[in-house]
């Protein structure tokens, strides 16, 4: 079903490429090889001296029952010095085996905290590398799941995984072949437990696999609603629509909650399972081991030995149900950020190569262009603009007016045709050169958390004090600045909630001033002010595109009379172009937009 933003989501039902995204997994940490191989090593030993254990106990409760029993009968005594000596023995096994499961510990955390820090970073990165049209088709709170449910998830798991596969792979073979070297007859009555459990982990992982999946789509789904909310609340609470976002969310809660509840309950069922089969087969070899021990076929502390050992063959086997239940929350949780890294890129950009200073002369040649194929917006544009010249874009809500403006700047590629930039074909430019000629303010204002100084500075991060204090007086948001607690200081919260829309726009405006790039485009860059405003910002922004060249994007027809061209755009069409006052004499849709715009103004 549709996502908060309208975007499908992730298939929810299992991973789609189980082994191909462990195959990727494993390709990707085998940088960290090295440690990895380490760490492996260390848990092989450390199982191995542990398995030991048991042995050697049941020595020391073998020469205990044996001593005493000389003793009661008056033909010797009990041994204390060897019995001394075995359990010394134990005691430094069992500290080696804690050394090394703490060495393969610090070594794991490290590797896994590593790969999350790889991945973050990466994501981040292809953030940078994406097409515009990635996110204005999918949810925010989506990709923010990507980079911290998944990969905290994906880190976790591979934490407690890798270590818990190797030890319980480890000791299940160690145990196995001690309990054969103690007893085949016991030890095949304990391997019959073992299609038991077997059917059972197959039953369980195939019916939770799925579960695993869908806990990972719907988290990111909630996670976009929950940023939407927030984002959103003015909105909200104007349109009296909270409870209509409550049942939003409960629709994709209850859908977690589920998910949630059915993948920890089956994976919760492998333990008491587990539990049940090894106490049947402890069961068992009590029974037939007091059989053997009265015929003397097996001694006291064999018997006590083995016991310990049925236990530590159903303990592996159980972390492995485990472990495959971690290993599918990894396989869910790695194929989202996979998919991710793997979404396609930008084209790829032009070479690097030395460019003259841009002067500002634009031209589109017959632009084609549709964000889908079968959809075109653009269908046959050609217009060429002069350095330092206006050139005003305006047109029914539609008509192509911005897209125009993002093709200029690469953000999409036309479908045919070309648009250059002082001749150069803008495919055949770097994307940061050719995007190190635009500043550009537009009608949603962009602010980040932090002070007015720094958000102004954005523009031209080598800019000193007294340039951005002279870009806010030319925007005409020097005075307003120095009403506000700390003045250039103040410090601006996540959404620049704290200061009026009006205000935001004229920091943009700054922001453009200090940039100080040849071409300049304006998209309702004063539409959120007051009139008085706009037409102070109106003059700032004459002298500003003095010598630039300027694409002035309104809807508010007065703004542009003093534009070099005005271009009339239709259904993605070029139908009138001239200035003001020769639009006005043609008496066509021009015209008729203008008139319709003054008839309201004059009605209000």
């Amino acid at each position: 079903m549709p996502g908060p933003m309208g975007r499908r989501g992730p298939a929810a039902e299992r991973a789609k490429d189980f082994k191909g995204t462990i195959k990727r997994l494993i390709a990707y940490i085998a940088h960290e090889r090295i440690a990895l191989v380490i760490a492996i090593a260390c848990a092989i030993g450390s199982v191995v001296f542990n398995v030991m254990g048991p042995r050697i106990l049941g020595q020391a409760t073998t020469e205990l029952f044996q001593g005493l029993a000389a003793k009661v009968a008056g033909t010797g005594t009990i041994d204390f010095a060897r019995i001394g000596m075995i359990l010394l023995t134990l005691l430094g096994l069992y500290v080696l085996a804690a050394f090394l499961n703490f060495l393969q510990g610090w070594l794991m955390t490290g590797i896994t905290q590593r790969v999350c820090y790889r991945l973050r970073r990466e994501i981040i990165a292809k953030v940078d590398r994406m097409p515009l049209g990635y996110f204005e088709t999918n949810s925010v709170g989506d990709v923010l799941s990507r980079v911290t449910n998944d990969v905290d998830t994906l880190g976790q798991s591979l934490n407690q995984s890798v270590t818990q596969l190797i030890t319980s792979i480890t000791q299940l073979i160690g145990v196995t072949v001690m309990m054969l070297s103690v007893s085949v007859v016991l030890a095949g009555v304990t391997f019959l437990t073992v299609p038991v459990s077997l059917v059972l982990v197959v039953l369980v992982v195939r019916t939770s696999q799925r579960y695993f999946r869908r806990q990972q789509a719907l988290l990111g789904r909630v996670d976009g609603i929950i940023e939407e909310s927030f984002s959103g609340q003015t909105v909200i609470k104007v349109f009296n629509r909270e409870q209509r976002a409550v049942a939003d969310f409960d629709v994709q809660n209850k859908g977690l909650y589920d998910s949630g509840w059915r993948s920890q309950f089956l994976s919760g069922l492998m333990q008491p399972i587990m539990n049940f089969v090894a106490n049947l087969a402890y069961v068992a070899v009590v029974s037939i081991g007091a059989f053997l021990a009265v015929s003397g076929a097996i001694t006291v502390g064999d018997i006590q030995a083995f016991m310990q050992y049925v236990r530590n063959f159903t303990q592996p086997i159980t972390q492995l149900t485990q472990v495959s239940n971690m290993l599918q929350m990894l396989s869910a949780a790695a194929e989202r950020v996979f998919e991710f890294l793997a979404e396609p890129e930008e084209t790829p950009d032009a070479p690097e190569r030395e460019l003259p200073a841009c002067r500002g002369a634009v031209t589109f040649d017959h632009v084609r262009f549709g964000y889908v194929p079968e959809k075109t917006i653009i269908h046959d544009f050609s217009c060429q603009v002069q350095p330092g010249q206006t050139v005003a874009i305006v047109g029914p809500t539609g008509a192509g007016k911005t897209t125009l403006m993002k093709l200029l700047m690469r953000f999409y590629d036309v479908n045919a045709g070309s648009i250059s930039v002082d001749g150069i074909d803008v495919r055949d430019m770097p994307r940061a050169e050719l995007r190190s000629n635009f500043a550009m303010v537009l009608q949603d204002t962009w602010l980040f958390k932090g002070s007015i100084l720094e958000n102004i500075r954005y523009g031209r991060a080598d800019a000193s004090d007294d340039e951005v204090h002279a870009a806010a007086r030319a925007a005409l948001a020097d005075h307003f600045i120095r009403t506000l607690p700390g003045g250039y200081d103040f410090e601006l919260n996540e959404d620049a909630s704290n200061v009026s829309q009006g205000q935001r726009q004229l920091l943009t405006i700054a922001r453009a001033f200090i940039a100080d790039r040849p071409i300049l485009i304006l998209d309702e860059a004063t539409s959120n002010v007051d009139t008085r405003t706009e037409e102070r910002i109106q003059r700032a922004m004459d002298a500003l595109m003095q010598g630039r060249t300027s694409f002035v994007i309104a809807h508010r027809l007065s703004t542009i009379r003093s534009a070099d061209m005005i271009l009339v755009l239709r259904d993605g069409d070029i139908v009138e172009s001239g200035t003001h006052e020769e639009l006005l004499a043609k008496n066509g849709f021009y015209a008729e937009l203008y008139n319709a715009q003054f008839a309201d103004e004059g009605e209000e």
